[in-house]
């Protein structure tokens, strides 16, 4: 599903819904303050079960993928939120 959050740093809570065991699921972030060459950090802040994601983000201009893995082996169906900062950078 697709994200809108637009501030450089904040929470984005997921909807719940299954997750199957080392399963991904992609999603679209609109975020306007992102820039192609910024750097997105996301952490797993509560909500469901600590350690059992995993969160990559690939930014763009004004929009990120992003793609939540679930490292468990088993099916996870919860409503997890992460916490995340972009970092304001330049290519060299």
């Amino acid at each position: 599903p697709a994200v809108t959050v637009h501030p450089i740093t904040g929470l984005i809570t997921m909807a719940a819904g299954s997750l199957a065991g080392d399963g991904s699921a992609a999603s679209t972030w609109t975020n306007t303050s992102i820039a192609a060459t910024d750097m997105v950090c996301v952490n797993h802040q509560t909500g469901g079960t600590i350690g059992a994601y995993t969160v990559q983000v690939a930014p763009g201009a004004g929009t990120a993928t992003w793609n939540i893995h679930n490292v468990t082996a088993g099916a996870l169906d919860e409503a997890p939120v992460f916490r995340f900062t972009v970092i304001k950078s330049v290519s060299a």
